[in-house]
């Protein structure tokens, strides 16, 4: 982290104009600046705070320190609203905003579109990480394909029904911002609970510096 002074030093990032004016009524203090997910009464986690500008004695902005714990929310880093509840649940999971608990449990009570495959079935391609898996849209949006390609919709639980339980993986949304991969066997286990559940995440957007809830503390 540099110091940095908000005349000579062109490297401090731009400032928002509620943060001059929270500097301007707290010289001398830490101004943090909360993730816009973050909407409860209580005291924001280190988490949730994306760094804090620093006011001089003379109400100026002086400082920028980036937080390198903190945890963008899927608003922060720009990604589009939901479009169902499953990509709603995997987007908070994937950021961890959520639990992937919920992600999948959200995921086996819901319908989604497969690629149909040369046998008529789901189709299963290679993921990135060279495994086999049968990629699943859970809204048009997410379906690259559009209408050129043979697709069905089924119900999640039909699905996982048909394949081997720890063989099979899911790629949920491959081509969306938050996207999950998981076993058949872990929806299976959500549709007859018997223990919990683990996945695999990736996400693939910029950060952007919110500009929501600020916090302050003295230096």
């Amino acid at each position: 982290m540099q110091n940095t002074d908000e005349a000579g030093d062109r490297t401090l990032p731009p400032v928002p104009d509620h943060i001059r004016e929270a500097a301007r009524e707290a010289p001398d203090h830490w101004i943090g600046v909360v993730d816009p997910a973050w909407t409860d009464a209580a005291p924001p986690p280190p988490w949730a705070v994306a760094g804090e500008w620093r006011s001089g004695l003379d109400g100026n902005v002086v400082e920028w320190q980036a937080n390198d714990d903190y945890r963008p929310s899927p608003r922060a880093l720009g990604w589009p609203e939901p479009t169902d509840p499953v990509d709603a649940a995997v987007q908070l999971a994937v950021t961890g905003y959520g639990s992937l608990d919920d992600a999948v449990e959200a995921l086996a009570g819901a319908e989604v579109m497969v690629l149909r495959g040369p046998d008529g079935g789901p189709l299963s391609v290679i993921g990135a990480d060279g495994a086999p898996a049968v990629p699943v849209f859970t809204a048009v949006p997410h379906q690259p394909f559009d209408g050129a390609l043979a697709h069905d919709r089924v119900s999640v639980a039909d699905l996982v029904r048909g394949l081997a339980p720890d063989e099979d993986r899911l790629s949920v949304n491959p081509a969306g911002p938050a996207r999950i991969s998981l076993n058949a066997r872990q929806v299976i286990d959500v549709l007859r609970p018997t223990g919990s559940t683990l996945a695999t995440s990736s996400t693939g957007s910029r950060l952007t510096v919110p500009t929501s809830s600020v916090i302050q503390r003295t230096p």
